[in-house]
């Protein structure tokens, strides 16, 4: 297939593109450097140069600002917002234009969908939930309706929090778990899905060739963890003890919503389609991962 994706340089994109070439298929990328090879686009400024003519079978986005690099200032927040929900309806009216439209359209999203659901278990069939995140996703996932309106199927990946070496949340916690400051935050009873990211772009192919997947899709693990289970896993792999726990008043005081929203909000989502359809995870428990992604 000749696939279109944005955010081929990111984390996720820097893995799926390579892996999807190594499969035969051809990646042409979304650009805002007219120097680099790819189309160009700048959702800031409305911009998407997509000849009408272009034969395109799939397109996948992944663009969209990092919410855990800084503190969330107004500034911020609205980086977070516009550069989801902006490039989202820009791309999705890009390919819909298209004299022959591709016949698939994976566009991110986030578990943040679902908010602070406390222990119950979380499927795609759950309600969204409350908060930043939560509206931001409402809003990222229905940004990408105007190319299910000409037909194009429509998958909206929750993407949970992506264990790598190279990006995400390990490389912002190793350098504190290998200092033996390895913490639990907040009661450490709050839940977290997340998924290794072999298995995410593994996934990310059979989402691609699945036609029945359609709407909402939660990409993570099968079994989510409690915030102790993950600082305990990550501790032992690293041999350093789990001695301490930073109070949530401590973490409000010092990250203010971002607080609320990334580290004490209990996610418990389940990836009811992928694994009901036959998909099956490499590293599905969580000590496992951590050691294949660690190398360990």
């Amino acid at each position: 297939m000749k696939i279109l994706m944005s955010g081929a340089s990111g984390l996720i994109g820097s893995a799926l593109a390579p892996y999807l070439e190594a499969w035969g298929h051809r990646i042409l990328r979304l650009v805002r450097d007219k120097s680099k090879k790819g189309e160009f686009w700048d959702p800031r400024q409305g911009i998407l140069d997509l000849p009408a003519d272009a034969e395109i079978d799939a397109a996948i986005n992944l663009s969209g600002d990092s919410i855990g690099s800084g503190r969330w200032t107004k500034q911020k927040k609205e980086r977070i917002r516009s550069s989801r929900i902006e490039s989202t309806f820009l791309f999705a009216k890009g390919i819909a234009r298209l004299k022959r439209p591709p016949k698939v359209f994976l566009s991110a999203s986030g578990i943040g969908f679902y908010g602070d659901g406390g222990d119950v278990v979380l499927n795609e069939t759950s309600p969204a939930g409350r908060g930043f995140l939560a509206g931001i996703s409402r809003e990222w996932e229905a940004a990408a309706g105007a190319a299910q309106e000409v037909g194009i199927r429509v998958v909206n990946l929750r993407i949970s929090p992506v264990l790598s070496r190279y990006g995400g949340l390990l490389p912002r916690l190793l350098p504190l778990s290998k200092a033996g400051l390895g913490v639990v935050l907040g009661s450490g009873k709050q839940y977290m899905s997340w998924i290794a990211i072999d298995d995410l772009v593994a996934a990310m192919d059979f989402i691609l060739g699945t036609e029945s997947f359609s709407g909402p899709l939660n990409l993570c693990a099968p079994n989510p963890v409690t915030n102790r289970e993950f600082t305990k896993a990550l501790n032992t792999i690293l041999k350093r003890p789990t001695l301490f726990r930073v109070p949530s008043f401590l973490l409000r005081a010092v990250l203010g919503e971002m607080a609320d929203e990334e580290f004490l909000v209990s996610t418990r989502a389940v990836p009811d389609k992928l694994t009901s359809s036959g998909f099956e995870f490499k590293h599905p428990e969580i000590e496992e991962a951590l050691r294949h992604v660690l190398r360990r």
